[in-house]
């Protein structure tokens, strides 16, 4: 049987080179995004860190294996390290401080991808939920290996982009990559459901950066 990663990928493979040819990429890439779009962005996903880190607490928490849980746990502190520090610098200079921060409402799709990954952790087993939290890692890397390949060094967002171009990233990729793989081997009767919340967590990444390029808001402009 094939790897789940691999047949995750072929799936979603349209997908994802929809997400590479995204305006909000390129731009960012080229170095030419506007500050406004990466702002609206940078703070939607400081927002999104908080779910993202509880649902990782959650995967650590429900892995069978010691070696998985402790994956999990790091990952949770180290997203919430790495990534925090990286939000804390964008958010100064646009300045947005840390009350505005806490007082801020999700956009639409920052909410929706946040309340798929929470309720996916309380309610799904941990394979189900592995591959729901597969795409923020998997396509963050791609995602960020490209631009950076192509990045001029005086790119503005050249902190984003070598946070998720470094190879420590790559690294932690590898192994939930290996750890995905592992838990549909073991339960292949809910590889379907595998496949459907990577799929899903990864039409979530393509809404998360349109939305951000569109400034996409509530309809009342909240």
């Amino acid at each position: 049987m094939r790897h789940f990663f691999d047949e995750a990928s072929e799936r979603t493979r349209a997908l994802q080179a929809m997400i590479a040819e995204l305006p909000f990429l390129k731009e960012l890439g080229e170095g030419t995004l506007s500050r406004e779009r990466f702002a609206f962005y940078i703070l939607s996903d400081a927002l999104y860190l908080g779910a993202f880190s509880r649902a990782l607490a959650l995967a650590a928490a429900k892995a069978p294996e010691s070696a998985a849980m402790e994956f999990f746990a790091g990952s949770a502190l180290g997203a919430l390290a790495v990534e925090r520090a990286l939000h804390e610098r964008y958010l100064e200079e646009f300045g947005i401080g840390k009350g505005a921060l806490a007082a801020a409402e999700p956009a639409p799709d920052c909410l929706a991808y946040a309340n798929f990954l929470l309720a996916t952790a309380n309610n799904e087993p941990f394979a189900v939920l592995v591959a729901a939290l597969l795409p923020c890692f998997s396509i963050y890397w791609e995602v960020g290996s490209a631009i950076k390949r192509l990045a001029e060094p005086q790119n503005p967002y050249r902190s984003w982009i070598e946070t998720y171009a470094d190879p420590r990233f790559g690294a932690s990729v590898e192994r939930i990559i290996a750890i995905a793989d592992g838990e549909a081997a073991k339960a292949p009767h809910l590889r379907q459901r595998m496949l459907d919340a990577f799929t899903q967590a990864a039409r979530y990444e393509w809404l998360f950066w349109d939305g951000a390029y569109r400034l996409r808001r509530w309809p009342d402009g909240s």
